[in-house]
């Protein structure tokens, strides 16, 4: 029975790989370890530890650049058509390098939420995306009911949603739109004509005139965004039943605000979002069970805490729900956990040269892109079909481009790695195996990568067939044998390359099994 009290049995490595796996990118196995011999409460805390703000990207190597010196942040800083593709490629670093910084906390996390959630994309402008997601990082664990008014007077929101070209004489609907439809209260079933349950079409047109005369100004520095009065509706604007009928009046540049307030006293504001948390962070089957006993009362938490995110996820998170066997493996990994995990779990080290560490950190952005989801790349304002589109969800990531670059993928960094200048991305996995309490097991080494991969404990069969490949067709003690051997000299070259390709041919057929692509 699916429950939000909280998590009282007992607490292993599997839990806190679960909960690791669906809330970072990709914590490494001391982490696993350690807080699986602790408890929920000490793991939960260690994932909402506050967290400075990261400092703004900055100009790495471009000389060129008229207005920022070399080492400096451009994101305050006048721009040309000349910068924004560099600057463009700081900010893709930046923001991946955040996300691998193996930091077991679940902030990055939010921050991919949100940006699923209210989505900017096509903006050609590197400080607007900055300003954008550097507003998500500030209120990725905070209020919601805030981050709605700040997103939407956002400079990036205001041009991608064309909020900048919404007038009194041109009123234009797309951002009041999505305000409801995906943003607040959610589409429900259509009730009549331009009736979709939670709001009306009549409503659209008048939220739109609640929302003329912002501006965002390009040629500001800092960007920022204005309201101008003069293209600013000053009618009374009248909503439909569905908001009780209730009427706005004119006040200027605070208007918005109280639409908001009005949009936020509906109950469905709540089990919109409620409904969008869980499927981001638990599974894609909301079924009239999970409905009535996981999202109305996690709803109601939402409302009672004035829609502050942190209680609301962390209920979620600790909850026995949470927990049950039957929310394990049930999602199909997205392309960035796809990706960064492994990279995170393995603890690969990136360069600590700056330019070469932005050239693979641009790589790793490019292979996100081809695996058709990239930061910044959304394909819609809906976000990431996976994320809402009935009834496959998930499923959609696996396709007939994304499933052999996941093949081909894995089995470069599991194996011989990839060159990216003088750099090799590779996961380090005999360092990871060195960490294990009997490394020179057979079974003990299988299982311990297996708690690292996969959501689910391995069947007896599949232990059988990787020991194998680790013995190389011999019994378990030719694992033993040697990975003695190398301990013993480990300045070997043959020993040493014994044991590391034994390893990395058994990750690599790990990383290919279905049971891999899941979590």
């Amino acid at each position: 029975m699916a429950s939000l009290n909280k998590y009282s049995g007992a607490w292993n490595t599997g839990h806190t790989a679960h909960l690791f796996r669906r809330t970072t990118y990709g914590v490494k196995y001391d982490l696993i370890k350690e807080y699986g011999a602790k408890s929920l409460d000490a793991t939960i805390a260690l994932l909402f530890t506050p967290l400075q703000q990261p400092a703004p990207p900055i100009n790495v190597n471009y000389a060129t650049d008229p207005n920022v010196p070399i080492g400096q942040t451009w994101v305050d800083k006048a721009t040309s058509m000349n910068v924004d593709g560099y600057r463009t490629q700081t900010l893709r670093a930046w923001s991946y390098d955040l996300m691998l910084s193996g930091t077991p906390n679940i902030r990055e996390k939010m921050v991919m939420f949100l940006h699923n959630h209210f989505v900017t994309a096509d903006i050609n402008e590197p400080r607007y995306e900055y300003k954008n997601i550097a507003l998500l990082r500030s209120r990725a664990l905070g209020n919601f009911k805030q981050l709605t008014y700040d997103v939407t007077i956002d400079p990036g929101m205001l041009e991608y949603l064309n909020g900048n070209l919404n007038t009194k004489t041109a009123p234009n609907e797309n951002y009041a739109r999505e305000l409801l439809e995906l943003f607040t209260v959610g589409k429900g079933p259509i009730a009549g004509p331009g009736d979709y349950t939670t709001y009306t079409e009549g409503d659209i047109k008048e939220i739109a005139k609640v929302l003329t005369g912002w501006k965002d100004q390009r040629g500001a520095v800092p960007i920022t965004s204005q309201f101008n009065l003069n293209l600013h509706d000053t009618t009374t604007k009248k909503l439909s039943a569905r908001f009780n009928n209730v009427s706005i009046s004119n006040s200027g540049i605070n208007e918005y605000k109280e639409l908001i307030d009005n949009i936020f006293n509906k109950e469905e504001v709540s089990l919109h979002i409620c409904r969008r948390l869980y499927v981001w962070f638990v599974a894609s089957n909301i079924s009239s069970e999970i409905e009535r006993d996981i999202i109305i009362p996690l709803a109601k938490i939402f409302r009672d805490s004035n829609y502050e995110l942190l209680p609301t996820i962390k209920t979620l998170l600790e909850s026995d729900h949470f927990y049950d066997v039957c929310t394990r493996g049930v999602m199909v990994k997205n392309p960035l956990d796809f990706l960064l995990n492994p990279l995170g779990q393995f603890e690969v080290t990136l360069p600590t040269d700056a330019v070469l560490r932005m050239q693979v950190l641009n790589n790793i952005y490019n292979t996100s892109v081809f695996h058709q989801m990239a930061m910044f790349r959304a394909p819609s304002v809906a976000g990431w079909q996976a994320y809402y589109q009935e009834p496959n969800y998930y499923k959609l990531w696996l396709n007939s481009v994304s499933l052999p670059s996941r093949k081909t993928y894995t089995d470069v960094i599991a194996g011989t790695g990839q060159t990216i200048g003088s750099f090799r991305l590779q996961l380090n996995i005999l360092n990871t195996v060195n960490k294990f309490l009997k490394p020179e097991d057979a079974g003990s080494v299988v299982n311990e990568i297996g708690v690292l991969l996969f959501a689910k404990a391995l069947a007896p069969n599949q232990v059988t067939l990787l020991k194998s490949i680790l013995a190389a067709g011999t019994s378990d003690a030719g694992w033993t044998t040697a990975y003695n051997a190398y301990k013993a000299a480990p300045t070997d070259t043959t020993k040493l390359n014994t044991v590391v390709t034994r390893l990395r041919s058994m990750v690599t057929y790990m990383m290919r099994m279905p049971e891999y692509h899941l979590s």
